[in-house]
């Protein structure tokens, strides 16, 4: 009779980077899911990449007018000097969508993170303090967001700079009238996972070991309260896209010789066609729609991945250790365990 020996097995923790955001959603979509958030992600990608680029990228000045051989020429079709044409203005399309990309990224840039920071904020103190502050919080949010969206960043936009201005005025204008339109969500959504954060038994354990408030609202309320803030960012970034468009379609978004915006050119393209002059127009909208579709891809597939009744079964692993092993510790992490 031969003796067997059980070996023990070893639980294997993956590397850091697999449990990164993008990184670990990537890992858990499978078919169409997957499709769709590599998709959105090389769309974004690109984006980013020319606006980031965009100096480099574009062929000419934002408001550039001529080159060595003389004047552009308005309303001139696609040639070999200018691949999609030039606008009623005699400015380049290639050049005017390009760095379009790099001023739409700025104010989403700002505009977010302005959102973030002060809807966070206040959302904490709100869901936490309670009391007379949440109730003014909470009926002043609700205030604002029973303004149409777009009304209230063209009321902002005309407050803060008179409608036009300076690029970084102009930017720094917009991002907060988008800002103003975004902090009721953030705020919402924050205060309701604070108030219900607060009553787990970790934070209880927390005040009777004599933690002070700002330690327990800071290290254990708010890390454990802004699971869902990854997918409301990208929804709104592709909402201030939009809103930023918008505003420049209405003429109150940023002053047009202080930098190119896509919803200032595809107003002045209006005229160009009922001309048949369709150029002005098809890219400076084009940009608009890929990069929001890009991004709304992406928050589609983060809705998805987050509800356990939208995701996708997942392909079996090659052992259930190996399954354990590669979900134990982003399930220890999702639940809000203080090491």
């Amino acid at each position: 009779m031969s003796d067997t020996t059980s070996v023990p097995t070893v639980q294997v923790r993956p590397p850091w980077w697999h449990r990164l955001p993008i990184i670990q959603q990537l890992r858990q979509s499978v078919g169409l899911q997957r499709g769709m958030l590599v998709a959105g992600l090389v769309i974004t990608g690109i984006f980013v990449v020319v606006a980031i680029f965009a100096p480099l990228l574009a062929p000419y000045g934002f408001n550039q007018l001529r080159g060595p051989d003389g004047l552009f020429g308005a309303q001139q079709p696609p040639s070999a000097d200018h691949l999609l044409g030039t606008t009623v203005g005699g400015y380049d399309v290639l050049s005017r969508v390009i760095w379009g990309a790099q001023t739409a990224l700025l104010v989403i840039l700002v505009a977010i993170v302005l959102s973030v920071f002060l809807g966070i904020a206040l959302g904490l103190l709100s869901g936490y303090i309670g009391g007379w502050f949440d109730r003014i919080t909470i009926v002043i949010a609700d205030a604002i967001y029973a303004f149409p969206s777009l009304l209230l960043a063209i009321v902002a936009a005309i407050v803060i700079s008179g409608g036009q201005s300076s690029l970084w005025g102009g930017i720094f204008a917009a991002a907060v009238s988008i800002t103003v339109v975004f902090i009721p969500q953030y705020l919402r959504v924050v205060r309701a996972e604070v108030l219900r954060v607060k009553s787990e038994a970790f934070v209880e354990s927390a005040k009777v070991v004599g933690a002070s408030n700002a330690r327990i609202m800071f290290r254990h309320v708010l890390r454990n309260s802004t699971r869902t803030l990854p997918l409301i960012l990208t929804l709104n970034s592709s909402e201030a896209i939009l809103t930023l468009a918008g505003l420049g379609f209405l003429g109150f978004g940023i002053e047009p010789s202080a930098a190119a915006e896509w919803g200032y050119d595809l107003n002045k393209s209006l005229s160009d066609v009922t001309s048949g002059i369709w150029w002005t127009s098809i890219f400076p909208g084009l940009a608009i729609v890929l990069v929001v579709l890009g991004v709304t891809l992406i928050g589609e597939s983060l809705n998805d991945l987050a509800d356990p009744r939208l995701r996708a079964r997942r392909k079996p692993a090659e052992t259930p250790g190996q399954a354990v092993a590669a979900e134990q510790p982003a399930a220890r992490e999702e639940l809000g365990e203080v090491l």
